[in-house]
């Protein structure tokens, strides 16, 4: 689980955008971004290369 304070001072790396946490991925908030980053061993993983594209919600 990511600790409250260390998801509040996360941004996106893509756009700087806070992020937020959707079950066991990292989500910008961003709704021109959107940018899923996943969660590995409990550490975030903030690469741009590693996101997933949003899918159609």
């Amino acid at each position: 689980m990511i600790d409250k304070e260390l998801l509040e001072i996360m941004a996106c790396p893509q756009c700087k955008a806070a992020v937020k946490l959707e079950g066991e991925k990292i989500v910008c908030t961003n709704p021109g971004c959107g940018l899923c980053y996943p969660i590995r061993d409990g550490i975030p993983v903030m690469l741009i290369d590693e996101a997933e594209k949003p899918q159609s919600r």
